[in-house]
């Protein structure tokens, strides 16, 4: 049953029996004698298909989600029986917010692998809401997320800290007011994340706080497009100090650096609720929550 889900899992993925034969040095034929065995064992059709194309259907679907989250717990699995025998090695799947994944993330990784070289991390950059979701469906082995967020199905640790604050361009003219209202920070076009983000949840918790709700917004889908719009002068944005660091010290950005106008929250692990952690997930967990932020 195993292999037979393997080989459903890559047909629907590939959308095409030839492709998924070759990636899984089969004949066609055989690839369609698994897909068949399995309908067959399940006694429901799980695929439509043409000559063009190949398409799940209700039933599909429903097998597609269990298979993905089956094939993650006997990856798992097989990594904790590898872990019995070896020190830790092979591959580790993790998952990243944005201001995490883009910035902070591929320095921890080079620090890990000084101790490990025989690690192989594998990383997947979403917003937080879907690494939360990665984590339940056991298709990453450890998430890193910015913000406060809550769920019982998963464990959230809280592991570092993270200031944001109001960033402009150069030359705005924030930066020769003295007094900035409440008034002149809803009359500003803000720049803000998507729905799902930690950026975009504390942006609201800003907004929030501060009763400045903004008359114009303009949301693009990564840090880096608001960096750049920042700059081009479209607006303004409520961003982490770990993502401008750069663009601050070449003078691009600046951060108006008032106490009443910053928040602090944390970056967080999320692992599953499960007592078990393969080797590379150990090492990797305790370089984060030893180790300074940058």
């Amino acid at each position: 049953m195993e292999q037979a889900l393997q080989v459903f899992i890559t047909v629907v993925e590939q959308k095409n029996f030839t492709k998924a034969a070759e990636i899984l040095h089969m004949t066609q034929p055989a690839v369609s004698s698994y897909i068949q065995n399995l309908e067959r064992a399940l006694n429901i059709k799980l695929l439509e298909r043409t000559n063009k194309f190949v398409r799940l259907n209700k039933a599909g679907e429903i097998v597609y989600q269990h298979a993905k989250d089956i094939a993650g717990l006997y990856t798992r699995m097989e990594n904790l029986l590898d872990d019995l025998k070896h020190s830790a090695s092979g591959t580790l799947s993790i998952g990243s917010s944005y201001t995490y994944g883009e910035y902070i993330l591929p320095y921890k990784i080079a620090n890990l692998l000084k101790s490990y070289p025989q690690l192989n991390p594998n990383v997947i950059i979403r917003n937080s809401n879907e690494i939360i979701e990665l984590v339940m469906r056991n298709q990453i082995d450890v998430g890193i997320i910015e913000g406060e967020f809550k769920n019982e199905k998963v464990k959230i640790t809280p592991f570092a800290n993270d200031q944001l604050s109001i960033t402009t361009a150069s030359n705005h003219y924030f930066l020769s007011t003295q007094k900035i209202s409440s008034h002149d920070l809803s009359e500003e076009t803000w720049l803000i994340r998507e729905e799902g983000s930690g950026t975009r949840e504390m942006q609201e918790k800003f907004f929030n706080r501060m009763g400045c709700y903004p008359k114009k917004m303009m949301v693009l889908g990564s840090t880096q497009a608001i960096k750049e719009s920042i700059e081009a002068g479209l607006g303004i944005s409520f961003l982490s100090h770990s993502v401008i660091k750069n663009e601050v010290e070449l003078g691009k950005l600046k951060l108006l650096e008032i106490d009443e106008y910053s928040i602090i929250r944390n970056f967080s692990l999320v692992t599953p609720i499960f007592q078990f952690q393969t080797k590379a997930t150990e090492v990797f967990v305790q370089l984060l929550t030893n180790e300074p932020i940058i």
